[in-house]
């Protein structure tokens, strides 16, 4: 029988390909290169490929789609669930095979090359910013040591380090001076590389059509927007706008039995860089609902005086969320309510 269902276990040099007919009866098992898979489904006919959506997974999927294959790539949680016996490539391969005949299991779109690029500007940027924050608590560590504290914040920290330099009478040596100026210099360079690509990011999403329309959202601004485009992709994928939402972790957990429901809070499942971005800006929209008297603010202050600030803010994160999907499944501008 021809092969239908074909799963590879992605690895760095060696992969492992578990193929199986119509009925599920396994037709291969065995372990590919990296440079004979491509031989390898240039000769087959086309037919389904599933792998995980971990790394390198989206240019796998690229290459394989451009020999007319359809591909299809499957959270690894959702996986894990059909592995029997013990973990190995080979099991690990039958598992997402067996998971590929589930339609209810979501699968991850192939991202474009675009997207890929987008999100490499994120994290390298997300990188830079924990490395500035180690740094900056690393300089207030050692001053603290000399008796000398610096308030939170990269502010505060330029601000006072010049100062601290220039002070003759702080008792700080000349050796820990000099280091402390090689510090503070690493910190502005590092400064001057995060700000160089957040306006890279922000030049990209005003150059798209649906980055426009979505940085005229309350609380979305160019890293969301552009965060959004970059991970969501096609919002087609989504039945509704509550599934994107659940996409990014922002609806209730769930623990149900015997017909009763028991919510908790958010699961917190999907990307959380993003979620913390609409998040941020949701906290933004919350702090700025006071003083407006359209319906949406007045709702979101209703909300924050009957429940906690913290609750509104992840409940306007959800509706930013369901906004987002509307704009980018309809292409049309964001109307105010």
């Amino acid at each position: 029988m021809q092969i239908t269902r074909i799963a590879l276990d992605l690895a760095k040099n060696v992969i492992q390909v578990h193929a199986v007919d119509r009925a599920g009866k396994p037709m291969l098992r065995k372990s590919l290169k990296r440079s004979q898979i491509l031989p390898f489904f240039r000769d087959l006919s086309p037919c389904r490929v599933g792998m995980e959506a971990c790394a390198s997974a989206h240019d796998w999927g690229r290459r394989l789609q451009a020999l007319g294959h359809q591909v299809e790539l499957l959270p690894p949680q959702y996986v894990k669930a059909f592995v029997l016996g013990q973990k190995n490539d080979a099991n690990d391969a039958a598992a997402i095979c067996a998971a590929m005949a589930r339609p209810d299991i979501p699968r991850v779109p192939v991202k474009t090359v675009a997207q890929q690029d987008q999100q490499a500007l994120h994290r390298v940027r997300q990188l830079r910013m924990k490395h500035r924050t180690a740094l900056i608590n690393q300089m207030r560590g050692l001053l603290a040591e000399y008796g000398i504290a610096i308030a939170q914040g990269p502010g505060a920290l330029r601000k006072a380090i010049p100062e601290l330099l220039e002070d003759a009478d702080n008792g700080l040596s000349f050796g820990f001076r000099e280091l402390l100026s090689e510090l503070y210099e690493e910190l502005k360079q590092l400064q001057t590389s995060i700000d160089a690509l957040s306006e890279r990011i922000e030049r990209q999403v005003r150059q798209d059509a649906d980055g426009r329309r979505l940085l005229e959202v309350p609380g979305i601004g160019p890293l969301t927007a552009s965060a959004l485009i970059a991970a969501v992709g096609d919002a087609r994928q989504f039945r509704n706008g509550r599934q994107m939402a659940a996409f990014l972790g922002l609806v209730p957990k769930q623990h149900s039995s015997g017909g009763k429901a028991r919510l908790f809070g958010i699961h917190k499942r999907g990307d959380s860089y993003l979620r913390s971005l609409l998040t941020h800006g949701a906290r933004s929209v919350l702090r700025n609902a006071a003083n407006k008297p359209d319906d949406r603010s007045r709702w979101l202050m209703s909300l924050a005086t009957r429940r906690h600030r913290n609750i509104a803010t992840v409940a306007q994160a959800n509706k930013t969320a369901r906004i987002a999907w509307a704009i980018l499944t309809t292409e049309q501008r964001y109307r105010p309510a």
